[in-house]
């Protein structure tokens, strides 16, 4: 009881004592976590009308938008172009789901056309616009290149939105009015004429030395209107570039490198612990194997026309005999030797007509087909039969038979393809046999009942087994470039700038104007450390820091460093 009493009596204090501890208990894992931040702000960018915009979907879509913007395109480009489309997305799609708003298939599949109507890629021979060019292309896509499917999916999205935009827009202009006062007061603008009279005097007319002005009155007059004369802060620069391009001895290097690749070599095999002969270019038949083991450009297992070819080698190469070697040469960055592997007569274009018969789990199916991979064989095989016995039924076995509804209309005629247009399977057969021939192809599609019908402009093709290397820089050669970057940086450190870049024959590249926001340099690219650098408080005029860029160094010397305010004036 006298326990009990005593807790009583000191309450208070028993209470601060229990929050002290509580507080720290808490400060304890503020600390731990960096502070106040919850999880939730870790991940969020922003909180736009209630909808949350996490950091893994903003910096994904700027990595995407990044690499479609290609090499000149800068992150700061970037993340401004992805937050304004999301802002805007995030607004109009609340917009929409308050109105009820949906795209419909029709606007999605005419969107679609219109927008892939000029692009070569899914034209028929005509020139128009081909669905079944475009499920090739998406087939092709998936199966070979995940990068462009996505960035197919996202197109196909961005179609979505904007089939919703345009629906919100038209009823935005359907709902606007112009009232009578409106209309007349335009009538007039529009048909009210009148005379007048007027002299023109520029003032470039009037000499200067008739007109005095002060330097006072003109700092006078930008402190009266200094809004107008407001200038952000910026800087200038000059620097010197030191590129780590390949010497040349390195390209010498590169050519023996490449040339030692056609003969035969031994080497020693760890795994049976023998030497063994590696066949090179001109005795291998393996060439799909040696290709992609030693080029930086895989095998390419087709035949290409002369009109393929770069102009500057096609000549001689197209003169080249079968098992012939062609090379080295030079394309590019890369060196090149080619191995000739075939000669045939091929047409570069053939015009074909197909029956479509898909099976459930086919690629682009509808829920609506439900026929097994076995069935839908059995059935292509048995219009096979039917179509060899009598080929004047096709048009309207396809109308009746084919699951491809964008040609089926027209005796499944597929127009005239040009070489790796269309999949390969289907692409090999109708190139590999001749005007007539008719047969079964499967495809990712399903299984394909394929006709050739013409074969136009037959003419020499080649393949080509073709090793090609990048020519890079050596070990030495980049230790050199690092050590004269290195080098001239503390000279000019210590000296001028412009003297030693002079004297040492290098190009000073002088930039002005430089924003603190600018990502991109004029002949360096995007390099937002140099900005960054510029800015910086510790930094002066005058000052020298050498920066890596893509192809190399440079040394940037700060020339100006003007802060926020109005313009220099005197």
């Amino acid at each position: 009881m006298a326990i009990l009493n005593s807790i009583r009596k000191r309450g208070v204090f028993l209470i601060i004592i229990i929050a002290l501890a509580l507080f720290s208990f808490i400060l304890a894992d503020v600390i731990r976590n960096g502070g106040f931040s919850s999880e939730k702000s870790l991940t969020t960018v922003a909180t736009i009308n209630g909808e949350t915009l996490t950091r893994d979907i903003f910096m994904k879509q700027v990595e995407l938008t990044q690499r479609n913007l290609g090499e000149n395109g800068t992150t700061a480009q970037a993340m401004n172009m992805v937050w304004d489309r999301e802002l805007r997305n995030v607004l109009q799609q609340q917009q929409y789901d308050a109105l009820g708003l949906t795209a419909q298939k029709e606007q999605l599949e005419e969107s679609l056309r219109m927008g892939l109507a000029s692009n070569p890629t899914f034209q028929d021979a005509d020139g128009v616009f081909s669905t079944f060019k475009v499920q090739e292309y998406i087939a092709n896509v998936k199966a070979t290149n995940p990068t462009a499917y996505q960035q197919w999916l996202d197109y196909e999205n961005n179609l979505k939105s904007g089939a919703l935009q345009t629906t919100y827009y038209n009823m935005i202009k359907a709902g606007m009015r112009s009232t009578l006062s409106e209309g007349e007061q335009e009538y007039r603008y529009q048909n009210d004429k009148i005379n007048m009279q007027y002299v023109y005097v520029p003032y470039t007319s009037i000499p200067d030395t008739d007109v005095s002005v002060t330097d006072s009155e003109i700092e006078a007059y930008i402190r009266k209107n200094a809004a107008d004369y407001e200038q952000t802060p910026q800087v200038d620069v000059q620097f010197v570039s030191f590129s780590e391009a390949p010497s040349d001895l390195d390209i010498a290097d590169a050519e023996t490198a490449i040339t030692s690749l056609l003969k035969d070599r031994e080497v020693y095999n760890s795994n049976i612990k023998a030497t063994e002969i590696l066949k090179g270019l001109e005795n291998t038949q393996d060439y799909q194997n040696f290709i992609n083991d030693n080029s930086d450009v895989p095998f390419q297992d087709r035949y290409f026309f002369k009109s393929d070819i770069p102009e500057a080698i096609a000549e001689d190469l197209f003169a080249t005999p079968l098992n012939g070697i062609y090379g080295p040469y030079k394309l590019g960055n890369n060196n090149n030797i080619s191995k000739v592997i075939g000669i045939t007569q091929m047409p570069d274009s053939v015009q074909s007509r197909h029956i479509l018969i898909r099976y459930q789990g086919s690629f682009r199916a509808s829920d609506a087909i439900s026929r097994s991979k076995e069935d839908a064989k059995a059935m292509a095989d048995s219009i096979a039969s039917v179509l060899k016995r009598n080929k004047n039924k096709f048009e309207t076995l396809a109308k009746t038979l084919s699951d491809d509804k964008s040609n089926s209309d027209n005796g499944g005629d597929l127009g005239y393809s040009g070489p790796g247009k269309l999949t390969k399977d289907f692409n090999d057969f109708i190139f590999d046999n001749n005007t007539g021939t008719l047969g079964v192809v499967e495809t990712e599609f399903g299984f394909h009942v394929v006709e050739v019908q013409e074969q136009k402009n037959k003419q020499k093709a080649m393949k080509f087994a073709t090793i090609s290397k990048e020519i890079e820089a050596s070990e030495k050669t980049l230790n050199e470039v690092f050590a004269n970057a290195s080098r001239f940086e503390l000279a000019a450190q210590k000296g001028d700038f412009s003297q030693i870049a002079k004297t040492q024959e290098l190009a000073l590249k002088p930039v002005n104007k430089i924003g603190a926001l600018d990502a991109t340099i004029p002949g360096v690219g995007n390099n937002r450390s140099i900005v960054n650098w510029a800015f910086g408080e510790d930094v002066s005029v005058g000052d020298v820091k050498r920066f890596s860029i893509l192809d190399g160094y440079v040394v940037v010397q700060l020339t100006r460093k003007s802060p926020k305010g109005t313009y220099e004036y005197c």
